[in-house]
């Protein structure tokens, strides 16, 4: 049994945060991925705004389990990664992430997370919400994550899906993802890409596909932007490209001769899996609005900013099925 860079936290995050990173630890002797979601979802629905105790058991139980399989099984059902919908219904799909930058915070939150927590199984607006939460690793996402999550969601029909991670001082709906990575930011494992904004590199699965370089959303922005709440929500429309810098589009058609650098929603994980999402929907020939949300940044964990979050998105998400 070895224990990976995540799981190594785990001993500094007891530490720090007892309560939190042993809240479900009665679950983690079990083995049992789904009933830890479960858990979760329900601790986040009757008040307990907090993702990071699932976080933490995630990674307990993957460092007591022996085999390969059953580490892979646990860590797919512990993020509901085979959400299914009732017939009839109106489906919308939320995805979040992982904490992340726990080297600098042990205590972060990812309100995106939290989101999906407190989200999965309600109703929005007369539509049945499924959520699930991707990790922060730059080698699940070469190996497939995204589009192994999403392809049987999308080959069945949704209505809408969001892709959410946290973001900056409010929130942006990411017009224009781009192709590349350019963050010289390191993955919850120190993984590197060695990519930079001289030198932005194609994720290795995409490269020699013809990927283009950049797609454009379907979310009803306007709609969407218009929800009143403690943020302010933009429809962001600014790129980076390595032939003319940062700058302000408005059409996809103008970025046709560009080399992506970084995309509406930057050059890390919230631009790629936008990006992922936006290219998969294409290749189906599935018709649906998607898109990606930033939701505004915090450092470490506040209750009640995160609270607030997750009310304005239930109330955007509301407004993009309206």
């Amino acid at each position: 049994m070895t224990t990976d860079v995540e799981e190594a936290r785990i001993e500094s995050a007891a530490r720090s945060m007892p309560s939190v990173a042993g809240r479900y630890d009665d679950i983690v002797r079990t083995g049992d991925g789904a009933r830890l979601w479960r858990r979760a979802v329900a601790d986040v629905q009757s008040g307990h705004l907090d993702d990071r105790p699932l976080y933490w058991a995630r990674l307990k139980l993957r460092r007591d389990l022996d085999e390969p399989e059953a580490v892979d099984i646990a860590e797919r059902l512990s993020r509901n990664f085979n959400p299914t919908f009732p017939s009839g219904v109106r489906r919308v799909l939320v995805t979040g992430f992982d904490p992340f930058h726990l080297d600098d915070v042990i205590e972060q939150s990812n309100p995106a997370g939290l989101v999906a927590l407190a989200l999965d199984g309600t109703t929005i607006a007369g539509a049945h919400v499924r959520t699930a939460i991707l990790p922060v690793r730059f080698e699940a996402f070469d190996q497939g994550v995204v589009e192994d999550l999403l392809q049987p969601l999308f080959q069945c029909g949704l209505d809408l899906a969001v892709t959410i991670s946290m973001g900056r001082d409010g929130f942006d709906l990411e017009r224009f993802p781009g192709l590349r990575r350019s963050v010289e930011t390191p993955d919850n494992t120190r993984a590197m890409t060695w990519a930079s904004a001289s030198n932005p590199l194609i994720p290795p699965d995409l490269a020699g596909t013809g990927a283009p370089e950049f797609l454009e959303f379907s979310l009803p922005a306007t709609a969407m932007s218009a929800v009143a709440g403690r943020w302010p929500i933009r429809d962001n429309r600014r790129v980076t490209t390595l032939e003319r810098g940062s700058f302000t589009v408005q059409t996809l058609k103008e970025l046709a001769q560009d080399t992506a650098v970084r995309g509406s929603s930057g050059g890390f994980l919230s631009n790629e899996i936008t990006y992922r999402s936006l290219l998969l929907q294409t290749r189906l020939g599935a018709e649906f609005p998607l898109g990606h949300l930033h939701t505004p940044a915090l450092k470490g964990y506040d209750a009640g900013f995160e609270g607030d979050i997750v009310g304005q998105v239930r109330r955007i998400i509301a407004a993009a099925l309206s």
